[in-house]
């Protein structure tokens, strides 16, 4: 149904085009009438009108205003203006509201049937867009909180989240390289530094996560994460690398809100705990930093700066570097440490020159730290006395660029025997799957009896094998019992049937089969060959 408006002073004129609507469009329009401004705006408020046909000339308040009033309430009316006046002027502001067509009376009524055609087909469309975006909507209110999710997932807990940052940003569309983590979590009372009933609690707020997101969201521009046990974590995008005191005072006294205004919601007790701000790869660190803000207070918002739990560095001092040679190592990525390292000691020679024997036991506790990285990463077997030239030789060393030398030479070895450790246990796992392969290929194997074996997962195992070998279990152990078909074809007196069961088939039809698929040949056609 069209909802359909007609203003106009003469009775006539709106009793002619009710009669043609009626006649021309039956059951399928609801019409109402005003013939002054004043009875038309009011009017118009109530019955909000998809079309609107208006005169310029009704007593009182002129159609243009009126039409200026409407449009303020309902910004999807479509006029249509019907005047004896063909005044440009009149046109012209017409035009700026957006009316459909400007006709001048009078009208014949092909005319009207036309151009109220056109105004129903403009309602069609902005209703079926309307349509299409409510439904964009929903799939959006189902969709978002999963990326989103996803989001904070990843950058806690797997490794590979450099990569992805840029996935995140562009499907959240998040345009801020900083932000910072809040920490949100509940339960009945607090008992010093925790909550109580933490597993009660996480159970009952399974069911109040839709109206928590909606609180949160309204107070902060954010990434949620879904419950984890009785703990919520957010992601605050941020516009610069630190928050001054009084935008941090804001942020605690917002964050203070926001957990009275989830009280109102549910009854139980919340704390937060507030990270420093980080870029977007690195919010693993603010999320550390939320959870000591929570164990090191007893208030309800606790922010990491407000406490005696961060460390502090000297105006100048290169932590991103120190970071950066950490992370990079413990990933085993040797060219980006490198960088880190030497950009790291040239802070020290470009600061303290003159203070070598420090420099020298900068050097030996970064070596010492990246080392138990590379042991603890790569799974090497730790030597208690594998260590005992470092002193000795560092205490000789005489110069700078030889201390240098040293110093990213053992950063260079630690990265290295990341990769090579990780590579020589795939390799090694991956042998002996290919002994157990070769010793029981014309048995019944699976990628389970084989990943029990080496005694790794079987989707570990498979994702290991492919990447070794380039093929899959099924692939491998295939090419080996073919492989050994064809020596047996070419090197036996056996039967096709005895050769089927010695390579670990039981049906000669399926060994077939999967010989020609591989050779491009039968068996039978291949004895003939060779």
């Amino acid at each position: 149904m069209y909802k359909i408006l007609l203003a106009d002073d003469e009775g006539i004129v709106i009793d002619s085009l009710k009669f043609i609507i009626e006649k021309n469009f039956p059951d399928s329009c609801i019409i109402e009438s005003a013939k002054t401004g004043r009875k038309v705006i009011e009017l118009a408020e109530n019955f909000r009108p998809d079309i609107a046909f208006m005169d310029i000339q009704m007593p009182g308040i002129n159609g243009i205003d009126a039409m200026k009033e409407i449009r303020e309430a309902n910004k999807t009316t479509i006029f249509i203006v019907m005047s004896a006046y063909d005044k440009f002027d009149y046109a012209k502001e017409a035009i700026n509201l957006g009316v459909l067509d400007y006709l001048n009376k009078p009208v014949e009524q092909p005319k009207i049937v036309e151009v109220l055609k056109r105004a129903m087909k403009q309602v069609d469309d902005e209703k079926e867009r309307r349509s299409q975006d409510l439904l964009i909507k929903e799939k959006l209110e189902t969709v978002v909180p999963i990326i989103e999710n996803n989001m904070i997932y990843t950058a806690l807990f797997q490794d590979n989240y450099d990569s992805e940052v840029e996935n995140f940003r562009n499907l959240l569309s998040i345009e801020k390289d900083y932000g910072y983590i809040i920490v949100l979590e509940w339960g009945d009372n607090q008992n010093d530094h925790h909550l109580t009933n933490v597993v009660g609690t996480g159970i009952k707020m399974q069911s109040y996560y839709k109206e928590m997101r909606e609180v949160i969201k309204g107070f902060f521009e954010c990434v949620i994460g879904s419950m984890m046990a009785n703990r919520i974590i957010i992601y605050v995008p941020y516009e610069k690398d630190a928050i001054e005191y009084n935008e941090r005072i804001e942020i605690i006294e917002k964050t203070r809100t926001m957990i009275r205004k989830l009280k109102q919601y549910i009854d139980v007790r919340f704390r937060a705990g507030i990270g420093s701000v980080v870029k977007l790869e690195d919010c693993i660190r603010s999320y550390q930093e939320g959870q000591r803000a929570l164990r090191k207070s007893d208030g309800t918002v606790a922010h990491v700066d407000d406490l005696p739990i961060t460390v502090s560095y000297e105006a100048n001092y290169p932590i991103d570097q120190e970071r950066r040679l950490f992370e990079m190592t413990e990933k085993g990525n040797e060219n980006e440490a490198l960088i880190a390292a030497n950009r790291f000691f040239g802070w020290m020679v470009e600061n303290y020159s003159d203070h070598i024997y420090d420099i020298k036991l900068k050097a030996l506790e970064f070596v010492l730290r990246v080392e138990h990285l590379a042991i603890r990463e790569g799974g090497m077997e730790y030597h208690f006395l594998s260590r005992q030239d470092y002193l000795p030789s560092l205490l000789a060393l005489n110069s700078l660029d030889e201390i240098q030398q040293w110093f990213v030479s053992k950063i260079s070895a630690a990265c290295r025997d990341v990769v090579q450790s990780k590579e020589k246990q795939s390799s090694s796992s991956v042998e002996r799957a290919k002994a157990y392969i070769a010793e029981r290929y014309n048995k019944d194997i699976s990628l389970d009896d084989v990943s029990k074996e080496v005694d790794i997962s079987p989707y570990y195992f498979s994702k290991l094998f492919k990447e070794e070998t380039g093929e899959n279990f099924i692939e491998y152990l295939t090419a080996v019992r073919i492989n050994r078909a064809k020596q047996l074809i070419a090197g036996s007196d056996m039967s096709m049937k005895e050769i089927c069961t010695e390579v670990g088939y039981s049906d000669p039809n399926y060994f077939s089969r999967i010989f020609k698929k591989n050779v491009g040949v039968t068996p039978t056609e291949y004895k003939e060959k060779v």
